[in-house]
């Protein structure tokens, strides 16, 4: 039985932390996808769903990487669009999490409603964009999860998360227990 007729028009999963690596950033080339990340975007785009990546990504700016890098990268995995801030925290920008940039861009560009969008993330700031996006939350343990249920708690103790999950697959298994898909 559905706990929500609501139609989810798409997804968008961060990646550090969430599809692969830990806690920290790592750049295309050393980045390591979790062994069932790939299947579990192809299932939902087989289903009709729109998988978009969105991601802070610093390290461009600081030349470390490319947009382009992360861009190959990324299609790789599968993704149907890929969100990039490439700005530092100093920069000031519309489009770093927690802002919504990234998340108003992929509405708009693939005309979805973001209140029929899931966010997957593991940091306080994934959460805050998709609270202020009115999007459905999943916070996954992965990555830096536990340190934002722990440290960080505070950034997120006002926010509504539908479901916190233990990886990226518990959050898709959930998503399609609730949803209609």
């Amino acid at each position: 039985m559905l706990n929500n007729r609501r139609k989810i028009e798409a997804v968008f999963i961060d990646r550090d932390g969430t599809i692969g690596g830990d806690n920290t950033v790592h750049y295309p080339g050393d980045f390591e996808l979790f062994s069932f990340s790939k299947e579990l975007i192809r299932k939902l785009k087989s289903d009709g769903i729109k998988v978009f990546s969105f991601t802070n990504q610093p390290g461009i700016s600081a030349g470390k990487a490319t947009i382009s890098d992360f861009i190959v990268e990324l299609n790789g995995f599968g993704f149907d669009d890929i969100f990039i801030c490439p700005h530092s925290y100093s920069e000031g920008c519309h489009c770093r999490k927690p802002n919504i940039g990234m998340l108003r861009s992929g509405a708009e560009k693939h005309n979805v409603r973001l209140e029929n969008c899931i966010v997957i993330g593991d940091r306080w700031s994934d959460m805050q964009a998709a609270s202020a996006a009115n999007c459905i939350k999943i916070l996954v343990k992965t990555g830096a999860g536990y340190s934002t249920l722990n440290e960080h708690y505070e950034k997120i103790e006002d926010i509504d998360i539908e479901y916190v999950a233990e990886n990226l697959k518990d959050a898709i298994e959930w998503l399609y227990l609730q949803y209609e898909i």
